[in-house]
């Protein structure tokens, strides 16, 4: 969860909330925690590889399994190319666009050749994730709060916020893929899963006040790179670059991991035949999905391309958002002895539909257009293999 979303997703949830930026975190980790609670559950019912696919699959039928797996690549392809925009808009405001398009490239290439993020790896981004969050507030705070010379945003700007904040807590659902590995998962699954969102959360609330206090909603939803922004208006300008430096490794970090997922989730699809077969080619040495890599690249620089910030943040969020609500929905259909209270994957799905919908316009038709051309396809698809039959 500690990804380019901490660093970035602040400047596009200002432009709609202003000083409201906080009710929308708020409501964007209530529905963040419902999704979680309802995975969590899932996971321990069925402790199996691919997450909503898998569970919509087996809890809903094939149709609801195949537009949450959809969704998810949909989400994540979008979020590949946040996660590269974040790292240009860091490292070289000026050349942004050709900054990602490397950064895509770079880290494609690395995961095709078998190279992926470890425990230890994991671990090291953490800890200097953790270091440059540290340095912006306490570098930061000295600043004193920003006047206020404009005011923009407000209440009813709390809902989109909440849409596009959602993006930074995605990331939550990777505890449950481990339901198989762990000791007694019916209690320990629910609790990490529990812990892991209560400290993003304070954390996410601690660095949102900073920011906002220190730049005020207008010139913070002007920035695209406000956590080194807020460092310059502290009396140690020069820790900047400390920002930077998180923001590149930990933006970096997630982008090799979520390359690995939704080139693996791709594989997975293809073998069930919901999407076309030659993406679940792998190369003999390394064991990794070539054509679904290639695909990948494509889709993400062209949106790279394309796209700006804002864009690919709702477009992601709004996948996301999808996934979970199928998520939530196959959560309902679990025994009573192994689900959670009703309301909780009811919230869940209301929540997150209620958010898709309040995503910025141009996210909300590009995500509904890319779902549409998704389940025309499969149809497409198996229609041409049932005839051949």
């Amino acid at each position: 969860m500690l990804g380019a979303g901490v660093f970035a997703v602040w400047a596009p949830a200002a432009a709609v909330a202003g000083w409201w930026l906080l009710a929308g975190l708020a409501v964007a980790a209530v529905v963040a925690w419902c999704n979680a609670t309802s995975t969590a559950a899932l996971a321990v019912h069925l402790p199996v590889s691919g997450g909503a696919y898998a569970f919509g699959r087996d809890r809903l039928g094939p149709w609801p399994g195949f537009l949450a797996g959809w969704a998810f690549v949909v989400g994540k392809t979008a979020s590949c190319a946040a996660m590269a925009l974040t790292v240009g808009a860091y490292l070289w405001p000026g050349q942004a666009r050709p900054v990602a398009l490397g950064t895509v490239l770079v880290l494609v290439a690395v995961d095709s050749a078998g190279i992926t993020r470890t425990a230890r790896v994991t671990r090291v981004l953490l800890a200097l994730t953790l270091t440059a969050l540290a340095v912006v507030v306490l570098s930061a705070l000295p600043a004193g709060a920003a006047p206020d010379t404009m005011a923009i945003g407000g209440p009813g700007g709390v809902l989109t916020a909440a849409g596009l904040l959602f993006f930074a807590f995605a990331g939550y659902a990777r505890i449950a893929t481990l339901a198989e590995e762990v000791r007694d998962p019916g209690r320990t699954i629910p609790r990490a899963v529990s812990l892991a969102l209560g400290l993003a959360l304070a954390l996410y609330a601690v660095v949102g006040v900073v920011v906002l206090a220190v730049l005020g909603p207008a010139e913070l939803a002007r920035s695209v790179a406000p956590l080194a922004d807020a460092v310059r208006a502290g009396p140690v300008p020069d820790l900047a670059w400390v920002a930077t430096a998180g923001a590149v490794t930990a933006a970096c970090g997630a982008l090799l991991g979520l390359v690995a997922g939704v080139t693996r989730t791709a594989l997975a699809m293809a073998r069930e035949r919901d999407l076309p077969s030659a993406l679940a080619r792998v190369q003999p040495r390394s064991g990794t999905p070539a054509v679904a890599h290639a695909a990948l690249a494509v889709a993400v620089c062209v949106l790279v391309l394309v796209g700006d910030l804002t864009v690919v943040i709702g477009a992601s969020s709004f996948g996301v958002l999808l996934y979970y609500s199928v998520a939530n929905a196959a959560a309902w259909t679990l025994p009573r002895a192994g689900r959670p209270a009703r309301w909780v994957p009811g919230l869940g799905f209301l929540g997150c539909l209620v958010l898709a919908v309040s995503l910025p316009a141009a996210s909300v038709l590009t995500g509904l257009v890319v779902v549409a051309v998704g389940l025309i396809g499969r149809t497409i698809l198996r229609s041409g293999r049932d005839h051949r039959r």
